[in-house]
């Protein structure tokens, strides 16, 4: 298959670029070429496939950085193989997976086995992303230097947040001298140890207990001031509430170098769609009020959240068909996450450009990765959207080995018709 191409006549949007016209895309030998309205005039690359994007628009392939998946030891819930295909079906073209498989992501081995084994079985690009602490203990230091040199982009004990602050500011330190991402998830173990839904009005109708706001802001503010005082690049993984996003904007003030990203769950949903104990609205953090979903939509928009994530997190049947105060955390995203943000673009709360700088462009940078540009020399990952195609989510048509969407049956308007890696085809429809 060739994976030289042009793409011609599409609505180009590169936030890298700020661009935003309708021109062609040129890509040779899986490298981009040109790409905007004077693009044509670089001529066919000899080979190449050609294709009118006429009511298309062309956007650099989406970067998702908050994928789990299950491969090692759980690999009935997801694999790599799985996830490349789910991602790419959705126009995500490159992913960073969480370290909390069976054995952990905590050493040398463990990294490599995923960059090689998603090198031979993955469609997109998949990038390790490894613990911070030994076992996800929140205990001893993993070697934060040569995980980053054997490829690891990130460090984060993925659902499991650090408790001890002593450790915390040793990781941060460490992180800051190998110019490495430290990504926390912020949940007070004790506030948020017995609820299973956002505390207030409709959790007490349903008789279920509540997480407070608090259990994420406390953390996260504590987090905040060790990142100030280590000068390190802190991620808060997903924020929930306005609360976090003010605490976010406070630091940045002060000096503090700080990213976060939020789910698309809690850009998209609320805590009235659990309706009757519907345990695929289980998540963590657990879907807000409508008022707190508002709040994060502007939060997106002025850009004091940084990146949109589905947090992708397969369950089996076992583990969600049980009474929702025992039913798993999660749910899987890769396949919806770009559609759910086109709400926002289609209702004109956020603009596309910023949607698309939220899961392409700003991801990439953050992360430090080969994505997120449509820039001439750089590798084709591109996601061809159209912002019109209505359909229907029906659980059959899921891609991931797990089913547990909470957007089972939901009508969406937009989605990526076709999705290429290096100039190479790997989802149409």
């Amino acid at each position: 298959m060739s994976n030289s191409i042009v793409l011609k006549n599409a609505r180009i949007i590169d936030p890298s670029r700020n661009l935003d016209e309708v021109g062609t895309i040129v890509v040779k030998d899986g490298v981009i070429v040109a790409a905007g309205k004077d693009a044509q005039n670089q001529g066919v690359p000899e080979g190449a496939a050609v294709r009118d994007c006429n009511g298309l628009v062309a956007v650099p392939g989406l970067v998702d950085a908050r994928v789990h998946i299950g491969e090692p030891g759980g690999e009935y819930r997801e694999t790599i193989a799985s996830a490349s295909k789910a991602a790419a079906a959705g126009g995500v073209t490159s992913v960073i997976m969480m370290p909390d498989t069976d054995p952990v992501i905590d050493d040398i081995a463990l990294v490599e086995f995923v960059r090689k084994t998603a090198r031979d079985q993955a469609v997109i690009n998949v990038y390790p992303a490894a613990a911070i602490t030994k076992g996800l203990a929140g205990e001893e230091m993993t070697e934060i230097g040569l995980l980053r040199e054997a490829g690891a982009v990130v460090f984060t004990d993925g659902h499991h947040t650090i408790h001890d602050t002593q450790v915390l500011r040793r990781v941060m330190t460490y992180a800051r001298e190998f110019g490495a991402v430290i990504s926390c998830a912020t949940r007070d173990k004790y506030l948020a140890s017995n609820g299973v839904m956002h505390e207030g009005l409709l959790a007490s109708w349903l008789g279920l207990s509540g997480i407070p706001k608090e259990s994420e802001l406390i953390p996260l503010e504590r987090d905040l001031r060790i990142a100030a005082l280590t000068r390190s690049h802190y991620h808060a993984a997903m924020i929930s509430v306005p609360e976090s996003a003010d605490a976010i904007r406070l630091a940045r003030q002060r000096g503090t170098k700080v990213t976060c990203g939020i789910s698309i769950n809690n850009l998209a949903l609320n805590e009235n769609d659990i309706g009757e104990y519907r345990t695929f609205f289980k998540l963590y953090p657990p879907l807000r009020s409508e008022d707190d979903r508002v709040a994060m939509v502007d939060a997106l928009a002025d850009g004091t959240i940084d990146i949109i994530v589905s947090s992708h997190d397969p369950q089996d049947v076992d583990t969600k068909r049980l009474p929702f105060a025992e039913a798993e955390d999660g749910a899987v995203g890769l396949e919806t996450m770009l559609a759910a943000a086109l709400r926002l673009h289609h209702s004109g709360q956020v603009g596309l450009m910023r949607l698309i700088d939220a899961m392409s462009t700003r991801p990439a940078q953050i992360f430090g990765l080969q994505a997120g540009t449509l820039k001439p020399g750089a590798k084709a990952d591109i996601a061809l959207i159209d912002l019109d195609e209505p359909w229907l989510v029906a659980k059959d048509m899921l891609l991931s080995r797990s089913k547990n969407t909470p957007f089972e049956d939901a009508r969406f308007t937009g989605r990526a018709v076709a999705t290429y890696v290096a100039g190479s085809l790997v989802h149409e429809i």
